[in-house]
């Protein structure tokens, strides 16, 4: 039963990651029906922007290590939502009248050059978070020894989850990104703005990918540059499993994921972890070929 909870608990932490992830996917493809295919490249970025803030830029050795983590946190989100704001305006705005092909084959093309970018400017080798700023403490629950890194994931993704979640619902703004959503063209009659409107939506994701990618350095505490793949491809796998374009299902859809590989890495095999999550996707799509959660068409405002 330990061993259950261990991995219980290890499943949530490395869900809380995808769902982060799979938020930034759906949310653009709620806005603007895209597959933002460099999104898992800008988790990468907040990833290397977090290692260079706190080592290369000292600021670990200036502040207390919690301020100087949480101040990273912050400044990572940032900086790779300004990213994204710039690669909307340069890769995706000029093709939005051009077919939806020439915007997948330019959000490609993003990627490789994001990718590229990393390896020519850190290099190819792996880097690695200095121990120290690695939590190391240990919570004692149910007669459990828990990492508190794992315990702190878990709380920062829930909270910015949540957070998300009652901006888009109960703000005057959230409710012109679902009108958005739902229809650009009656939402541009009302009087929205739905350049301004995608521009937030290309703010939010990335900036909420950063940080998940400074999450996954602390948490493992190694990162490489092509580490942005397989966690944009596991994220956008959670975003199908709830419910492309639907904000509640990413993150169901992502917790769901993570769950499911930790009990499979646990109990059967960790070399069939991912070959098992996308057999229960598939079974999951069999049945609900929508997601869980059902894509977001309709909502009311």
């Amino acid at each position: 039963m330990e061993q259950f909870f261990q991995q219980l608990l290890n499943g949530l932490a490395v869900g809380g990651i995808y769902a982060l992830v799979a938020l930034g996917y759906t949310m653009v493809y709620g806005v603007l029906k895209l597959i933002n295919f460099a999104h898992g490249d800008l988790f990468t970025i907040g990833a290397y922007l977090g290692l260079t803030l706190l080592v290369s830029c000292n600021l670990s050795g200036m502040l207390p290590l919690p301020v100087a983590v949480l101040a990273v946190f912050v400044m990572v989100a940032l900086l790779v939502a300004l990213i994204g704001f710039l690669l909307e305006r340069a890769a995706y705005r000029p093709l939005r009248d051009a077919g939806r092909l020439s915007a997948v084959v330019s959000a490609l093309g993003a990627s490789i050059f994001f990718q590229n970018a990393i390896m020519l400017i850190y290099g190819a080798r792996v880097y690695v978070y200095p121990d120290f700023l690695r939590p190391d403490f240990t919570v004692h629950l149910f007669g459990m020894a828990v990492p508190g890194v794992r315990l702190l994931v878990i709380a920062a993704s829930v909270l910015l989850m949540l957070g998300l979640s009652a901006f888009i619902q109960r703000t005057r703004t959230g409710a012109a990104i679902r009108a958005v959503a739902i229809d650009p063209g009656a939402a541009r009659l009302m009087g929205i703005n739905v350049d301004r409107v995608i521009s937030l939506v290309f703010l939010i994701g990335p900036g909420l990918g950063g940080a998940a990618g400074l999450m996954v350095g602390i948490y493992y505490g190694q990162i490489d540059f092509t580490m942005g793949w397989s966690y944009g491809l596991k994220a956008f796998t959670a975003a199908i499993l709830g419910g492309i374009g639907n904000i509640p299902g990413a993150m169901l859809g992502g917790l769901l994921l993570g769950v499911i590989e930790a009990l499979a890495a646990g109990y059967i095999a960790i070399a069939w972890k991912d070959a098992i999550a996308f057999l229960v996707l598939i079974l999951i799509l069999i049945i609900r070929p929508t997601g869980i959660l059902g894509e977001r068409t309709a909502d009311k405002l």
